[in-house]
């Protein structure tokens, strides 16, 4: 995929895609400076870091409908979930601000028509409503947790809402009436050729009349029933599953009958089965729930954050429940230093880490930190996004691993989601299955399920291919004297620990990053490509960005103390055909050479 125009959606032209171009290193800095000449174009963003239009004007209408004058909403799929989000602004804010917290939740109003379809809609929006001053906090937990609405939940809603379909749970004071009028359904499914059309979407959208619950509960049921079946959503919530526990390589029939909590074979561990494999909204919040159940299960006790982190890892730990101990190194001495902490009597809920990390492709020594857990009895959680299921097994050392569904299993760049997987040979396992089940809420969103399932039937395939590019062009970096480091598991010094746990057939994935000797090379090497440009990783399109001006801007000196260059650049290895892409990689080297003649 070429470069695209500031702003501009990553994929182009698709409502609910996950990037965002920011072409220039300049606009980094721009968007990061909140200049507005780049936040002005942007037509979306990373979704737990820019709040879609589409939720932003949902969050509106019922904050100006339900909620007192300059209040604003930040937007929920449960109940629980807004009042939490409410319970953490309450710990930080002024007291003259919390006195006006309050929640809102809403149900669908169908009178006395029923359909056996929307009867499998668990959730649809609930509402934190707080002062407008108040939104910084509100933000910071949309951000940690991932416990946020989807956009194509919130375009549905929307709908509904004005229509009179959606309504308020209980006795509520509107300060404005809404204005209702006829409702088609959702804007993109109004017109045909749109890339976030679902496959196979062939029904007639209706007219709904919305005084008329007979006309109302007939737009639901084509809706759904024909373009997105909450069965069949649930069926693909299954494919996804198996599909991750390793027994499904490509396509499924959905319409079969479906066999409930099947075991599944797998090459990681015995008697895993569908029950122990949990889907989130976001992989954040995948680890976020991880968290809450390690606190449900073995008490309030810190955890430790082993290597350098994803930013909103570390702030989850620290923010919510006692705190954590973090090792940002994430090396042998960290692991000695941690060692003799146990011994001398810390006792700790549970050890978080990636493998490898994120930037620097750093894999952490599972094998000993597994010992560790087992004398000092503590969890272990591991984020293996970046690795993948297709490439490592890292459950063999772990009680939970986590995954960003966003990235390569998905890969099309235009649905959010995430996972958590228990081992059940884990010594805590009878203690966690019972408390995930307890706070893990059903709130992924039927329409980005179907388009997940979808996107991952070909995941094997594709993480073979993106392997092969993804060394290919770190041997093109590594032979270039302008280039100081080369980050990738393969040429990593803890490629041993990587080597432990790759699997027979896995490679080092697509995921590398760089740094030149020189800013002026980083900045015209990141200018100069002609690829997609932005937030992310994982796509089937190679995709980079300056990423510790994106992640860390404000502590760019907090995270070079961890080997996090200000300057790194950072490449999401895509499927393009191998010759080509290696080409604009060597054309934007070029465009490097010309800053030190």
């Amino acid at each position: 995929m070429p470069s695209l125009e500031l702003g501009e959606s990553i994929p182009p032209d698709t409502a609910h895609a996950v990037s965002v171009s920011l072409p220039t290193w300049r606009s980094n800095v721009g968007y990061e400076e909140g200049e507005q000449w780049v936040v002005s174009r942007m037509a979306t963003g990373y979704p737990r870091f820019f709040i879609h239009k589409s939720i932003s004007e949902l969050g509106h209408l019922i904050a100006s409908t339900y909620g007192k004058p300059g209040q604003q909403a930040m937007l929920f799929s449960t109940l629980e979930a807004s009042r939490r989000c409410l319970g953490f602004m309450r710990e930080r804010a002024p007291p003259a601000f919390t006195a006006q917290f309050h929640s809102l939740s809403f149900e669908l109003n169908l009178s006395e028509q029923t359909s056996p379809v929307l009867s499998c809609l668990k959730s649809t929006i609930a509402a934190a409503l707080f002062p407008a001053d108040a939104f910084s906090l509100a933000k910071e937990y949309w951000q940690h947790t991932g416990d946020g609405i989807s956009s194509r939940r919130a375009e549905f809603c929307h709908d509904l809402l004005k229509a009179g379909i959606l309504v308020p749970c209980g006795p509520v004071n509107a300060a404005h009436d809404i204005v209702l009028k006829p409702s088609r359904g959702p804007r993109r499914y109004q017109r045909t050729g749109s890339v976030d059309e679902s496959a196979g979407a062939t029904a007639k959208i209706i007219s709904a009349a919305s005084n008329d619950s007979k006309e109302s509960s007939r737009f639901l049921e084509e809706r759904f029933g024909r373009n997105l079946d909450l069965t069949l959503a649930e069926k693909a919530k299954s494919a996804i599953r198996r599909r991750i526990a390793g027994s499904l390589v490509g396509e499924i029939d959905l319409t079969a009958e479906p066999v409930s909590d099947l075991p599944v074979s797998s090459v990681r561990v015995n008697n895993l089965s569908e029950s122990d494999i949990y889907l989130f909204p976001a992989g954040m919040n995948a680890i976020f729930n991880a968290h809450r159940a390690l606190m449900v299960a073995r008490g309030q006790l810190q955890s430790v954050n082993f290597g350098f982190p994803y930013v909103d890892t570390l702030k989850i730990l620290q923010k919510f429940g006692p705190g954590c101990i973090f090792y940002g190194h994430g090396s042998s001495s960290d692991l000695n230093d941690l060692e003799e902490r146990l011994k001398g009597g810390e006792r700790l809920l549970a050890l978080f880490c990636e493998f490898p990390g994120n930037p620097l492709l750093a894999s952490p020594d599972l094998e000993r930190v597994r010992r560790l857990a087992n004398e000092f009895d503590f969890a272990v959680v591991v984020d293996e996004t970046i690795g993948t299921f297709a490439n490592v097994n890292v459950l063999q050392f772990a009680d939970i691993v986590v995954s960003s569904l966003t990235k390569i299993f998905s890969g099309d760049s235009n649905v959010m989601g995430g996972s958590a997987v228990l081992n059940p040979g884990s010594n805590y396992y009878s203690l966690l299955k019972p408390a995930m089940d307890s706070v893990v809420e059903d709130n992924y969103w039927p329409e980005d399920i179907i388009f997940m399932e979808r996107n991952s039937r070909d995941f094997l395939g594709r993480v073979e291919r993106v392997n092969a590019n993804a060394e290919a062009i770190c041997d093109i970096l590594r032979a270039h004297p302008l280039v100081k480091d080369l980050f990738y598991p393969k040429f990593n010094p803890s490629r041993e620990n990587y080597e432990r746990c790759r699997l027979p057939h896995g490679g080092y994935g697509g995921l590398l990053s760089v740094v030149f000797h020189q800013q002026a090379s980083a900045q015209a090497f990141y200018d100069a490509m002609d690829i997609a440009k932005g937030p992310s990783l994982g796509t089937n399109f190679t995709l980079c960005s300056p990423y510790a001006l994106l992640a860390h801007y404000n502590e760019l000196p907090w995270a070079a103390q961890f080997g996090v260059d200000p300057d790194l650049v950072r490449v999401s290895v895509g499927l393009e055909e191998q010759d080509a892409l290696s080409d604009t990689f060597r054309k934007a080297l070029e465009a490097a050479e010309k800053t030190v003649l």
